[in-house]
C-alpha cells in the first residue's frame, strides 16, 4: 500500500472511529491496529494525523471493552517507535492509564495499560514522570488486589520504573516491600516470584529498600524458601538479595545461623545452581562459616 494510501486509510478510519457504531468503531480500530502492529512507518502517519492519539485516548472510555481495548493496543504500537514515547508520556495520557489500572472491572484493559506503561517507561526520561504523576502507588495498590489477572504485567512494569531511584523511594514508601514478599509465599506461578524478586533486588540497591528488607521479619527464611523452589532464575534472586542483607546486616547472618537448613540449601545450590547462582551461594557459605566461627568463638569465652 503507498504512503498516500495509507494516509487515506488513516484518515478514514479515525472519522469512523470517533462518530460510528460500536460495531464501525470496532472495525476501523482493528483495521489501524493491524496496520501499525508491524510497521513504524504507519506508526508514525497515524500519530501524524491531526487529533488521532487524543482520539484513542478518549476511546479508552467507551462503554465498549473491545473499543477501549482495540484503543490501547493501537497506543502501545504507536509506543513501540522510539522516538514517540515521549509525545505519548503526557500528564494526561499517564492520568489515563493509572485509573484504567485501578479499574476492577476491566483486566484486558488493565493488562494493555499497563504495557503501556512499560513500554514509555524504557525511555528513562518518561520514568520520573511516572513517578510524580503516582503511577507506582496505582501499580503497587492494583497488584495488592485480590485476584489481579494482570499481575503480571503490573510487576512488569513496576519492574521497569523503579530502575530510577526517585520512583524506588515511593514503592518503599507504598509498601512495595511486604506486598511483594507476600507474592513469594502466596503464588503458585513462578514467573510472578521472578519478578518480584528481582523487583526486590532492585529496591535493595538503595538504603530505603536495603532497611525495609532488613526490618522484615523472618528475611532470611523468606530467601531461604525461594531457595528451596525448581526455578533457578527465583534462586538467583534470592541468593542476590540474601548477599545484600548479608553485607549490611549482622542480625540477618544471626538469624542464618539459626537455621539448620541453611547451609545444605546452599550446599546444594553450589553443587546444581547456574553459575550465578553458584557463585553467590560460595559467596554466602563463606559469610556463614565466619559467622558460625564467631558464634562458636563467643560460646567458648563465655564457658570460660
Amino acid at each position: 500500500m503507498s504512503t498516500a494510501r495509507t494516509r487515506d486509510t488513516i484518515s478514514e478510519c479515525i472519522s469512523q472511529a470517533q462518530s460510528g457504531s460500536n460495531e464501525a468503531k470496532e472495525r476501523a480500530l482493528q483495521t489501524l491496529a493491524k496496520i501499525t502492529k508491524v510497521s513504524p512507518l504507519n506508526r508514525s502517519l497515524l500519530a501524524q494525523a491531526d487529533g488521532a492519539i487524543p482520539a484513542f485516548l478518549r476511546l479508552t472510555e467507551s462503554d465498549s471493552p473491545v473499543v477501549r481495548a482495540l484503543s490501547l493496543s493501537i497506543l502501545f504500537n504507536l509506543s513501540l517507535n522510539p522516538d514517540l514515547k515521549r509525545p505519548l508520556a503526557d500528564m494526561e495520557t499517564i492520568n489515563r492509564l493509572n485509573s484504567i489500572i485501578l479499574s476492577p472491572s476491566s483486566p484486558e484493559s488493565s493488562r494493555l495499560a499497563a504495557s503501556l506503561v512499560c513500554s514509555l517507561a524504557m525511555l528513562d526520561k518518561n520514568k520520573a514522570k511516572f513517578g510524580v504523576a503516582g503511577t507506582v502507588q496505582a501499580l503497587i495498590k492494583a497488584i495488592s488486589g485480590p485476584n489481579s489477572a494482570a499481575s503480571h504485567h503490573l510487576l512488569s512494569s513496576l519492574a521497569e520504573l523503579v530502575q530510577f531511584h526517585g520512583n524506588c523511594t515511593l514503592a518503599v514508601r507504598s509498601g512495595a516491600v511486604p506486598m511483594l514478599l507476600g507474592l513469594l509465599a502466596s503464588t503458585d506461578g513462578e514467573d510472578l516470584v521472578g519478578t518480584s524478586l528481582a523487583i526486590l533486588g532492585l529496591l535493595a540497591r538503595f538504603n530505603e529498600g536495603l532497611n525495609a528488607l532488613i526490618r522484615t521479619d523472618k528475611i532470611v527464611v523468606s530467601m531461604m524458601d525461594v531457595l528451596k523452589g525448581r526455578c533457578m532464575l527465583s534462586k538467583e534472586g534470592a541468593a542476590e538479595i540474601l548477599v545484600r542483607l548479608f553485607d549490611e546486616s549482622e542480625g540477618c547472618t544471626r538469624e542464618a545461623l539459626r537455621l539448620p537448613e541453611f547451609s545444605t540449601v546452599l550446599a546444594d545450590l553450589s553443587v546444581r545452581g547456574s553459575a550465578r547462582a553458584r557463585e553467590k551461594a560460595s559467596f554466602l557459605m563463606r559469610r556463614w562459616m565466619e559467622g558460625d566461627t564467631y558464634a562458636d568463638g563467643n560460646q567458648l569465652l563465655l564457658q570460660w
